[in-house]
């Protein structure tokens, strides 16, 4: 028996479409991070790129439950001696509407140099304009 390794010019990347209004955070970023990694793929391989891309809008409208938007904190240092910053939520979302949902799929993906590749397939955008219309992006429901 012979394992299967897909060359890159081998593999099909479709392009993929989700409206994260008023959808969980969570749930979002868990689909996008499966999509990202190809696991809804039967080529799907752990220690290659085998994903799509995906196109996410309307970030910033994305839903969160209970107290997390003014309870939940996205920490950040800084490097420097006392420098660890504090943001919450409703702040974060505020201030780079995108950065939430980016953290929260970068949690989701390995980490390491593939983790990172996988994180240059996801566009995220806070509006509901997308520069992706050529590439006929698939809708995805969640």
């Amino acid at each position: 028996m012979k394992t299967i390794f897909v060359k890159d010019y081998e593999q099909k990347r479709d392009w993929y479409l989700i409206d994260a209004e008023g959808k969980p955070l969570g749930r979002v970023a868990a689909k996008v991070a499966s999509i990202l990694r190809g696991k809804n793929k039967p080529t799907y391989t752990p220690n290659q790129e085998m994903g799509d891309y995906v196109v996410i809008i309307n970030a910033e409208k994305v839903a969160v439950s209970g107290n997390k938007r003014t309870d939940m904190l996205y920490r950040h240092y800084t490097g420097f001696v006392g420098g660890l910053r504090s943001y919450t939520f409703e702040k974060l979302i505020e201030r780079h509407p995108t950065d939430p949902l980016a953290r929260t799929i970068a949690g989701m993906l390995p980490n390491g140099k593939l983790g990172r590749r996988l994180m240059g397939n996801v566009k995220i955008y806070a509006g509901s304009e997308h520069p992706h219309a050529s590439q006929n992006p698939k809708v995805i429901e969640l």
